[in-house]
């Protein structure tokens, strides 16, 4: 379900067709994985953010002698905000850094996908935490719209 200042700010800062399902967020991306995670990194850290790890799922799956498309995770975040938001309900350290996955379906489409704001208020009741919720919801969408958009 979206929130009204969700949907306004969905108006004001278009990016690639978006869609939430299950509390994830989907931007389509006009770039291949690895780019894609590219610019959400140097998206991410230009403002002050903190990257953590790259996973390449796809290396891994190689090494099992299995194949995946290509998939790679980008855990980031700012320890401040995640600091204020496990002080509401430190269970949401679970959810914690942030984490972008970013993927190729097998139409060779590729996809950003993120945990909603509203899915963490809701998983970890951080109702207390609008504000930062709010903060990280603008965050969100600004990064993938640098990261997914031509």
């Amino acid at each position: 379900m979206y929130r009204p200042a969700l949907l306004l700010m969905l108006l004001i800062v278009p990016v690639a067709p978006l869609h939430a399902a299950g509390g994830v967020t989907h931007v389509r991306s006009a770039h291949d994985v690895s780019t894609t995670l590219d610019r959400l990194e140097a998206a991410a850290v230009g403002k002050g953010m903190t990257v953590f790890a790259r996973i390449d799922h796809a290396a891994g799956a190689a090494k099992a002698g299995q194949a995946l498309p290509p998939t790679q995770l980008l855990l980031f975040g700012n320890p401040s905000i995640g600091t204020r938001l496990m002080q509401c309900d430190r269970g949401s350290a679970i959810d914690l850094p942030l984490k972008a996955l970013a993927w190729e379906d097998a139409e060779g489409k590729v996809w950003l996908s993120y945990n909603t704001p509203d899915y963490l208020a809701h998983r970890h009741q951080l109702q207390t935490c609008a504000g930062v919720l709010d903060k990280m919801r603008s965050a969100l969408a600004s990064f993938a719209k640098a990261a997914a958009s031509p």
